[in-house]
């Protein structure tokens, strides 16, 4: 399988949310901007994701997040013509699903597909059932879900005695489309040795969905087939920052010349 990066787009604080202070306009404005740089240098995907709505509900949204993020979605699509992703904060699935089904989407990232954990936001339980379900209902086979397992900013004592490859292999035989692994929290590696677990342990993609720099990712490819990027492409390495396009230029340049064939 073809090794993709996927850009991450963290949207502004969303109106509704206590850290909004831009109109919706102003923040579609600067989405599309920062997609279009990941565009101009060739990422494979982008995804948006709404990190700036803190505090996040659990797993809901308002109707007005919805909204929103469909909107955005669409200008991107308009503007930039690669795959889109998006994920709804926190455990919005379902959103996230009929977001990416207005808007043109073609995957969404799920969290607490299979088993539960104790999240921030409280209690997160396994969705797989419903979120399948409801994909078929609203005819949207078509848009893949990919889905974290030992997800960040979590714990998960209460599956302790489930290896995460165990987890793995649980969310491919709930019919995910790929899993997701990430490092404790937004910004931080995923211990390489889970990492190849996973890999070994299923026939379906596996992604990273934190901690990928242009240190490091040498290290990580043979052992996922896509790379989720947010942090590395901000300025200063920070994920509440803007996309500076040099960053995505340098990292770029050497995906590319580490993935020549």
């Amino acid at each position: 399988m073809k090794k993709s990066i996927i850009g991450m787009v963290h949207l502004s604080a969303l109106p509704g949310t206590p850290l909004n202070s831009k109109n919706l306009h102003k923040i579609i404005d600067l989405a599309v901007a920062e997609a279009n740089i990941y565009a101009r240098h060739d990422l494979d995907a982008i995804m948006i994701e709404n990190m700036h709505d803190v505090p996040y509900q659990n797993s809901k949204v308002g109707s007005e997040i919805v909204a929103a993020m469909a909107v955005i979605g669409r200008e991107i699509k308009n503007s930039c013509k690669i795959p889109l992703g998006i994920q709804v904060l926190a455990g919005a699935n379902k959103e996230a699903l009929a977001v990416a089904l207005a808007c043109g989407a073609e995957f969404i990232r799920a969290e607490g597909f299979v088993f539960g954990h104790v999240a921030d936001e409280g209690y997160i339980n396994s969705c797989a059932a419903n979120l399948l379900r409801y994909r078929k209902s609203i005819e949207a086979e078509h848009i893949k879900i990919y889905t974290d397992i030992k997800k960040k900013h979590s714990s998960h004592s209460i599956t302790a005695d489930v290896s995460i490859s165990e987890t793995a292999k649980a969310a491919e035989f709930f019919l995910s489309d790929g899993v997701i692994v990430t490092g404790t929290s937004t910004g931080e590696s995923a211990a390489i040795e889970e990492v190849k677990s996973v890999y070994n342990s299923v026939n379906i993609p596996v992604l990273i969905g934190s901690g990928i720099t242009i240190e490091n990712i040498e290290t990580y490819l043979p052992w996922a087939d896509m790379f989720i990027v947010g942090s590395h492409f901000k300025d200063l390495g920070n994920w509440a920052n803007t996309v500076a396009e040099h960053r995505v230029i340098e990292f770029m340049e050497h995906f590319r010349k580490i993935t020549e064939i």
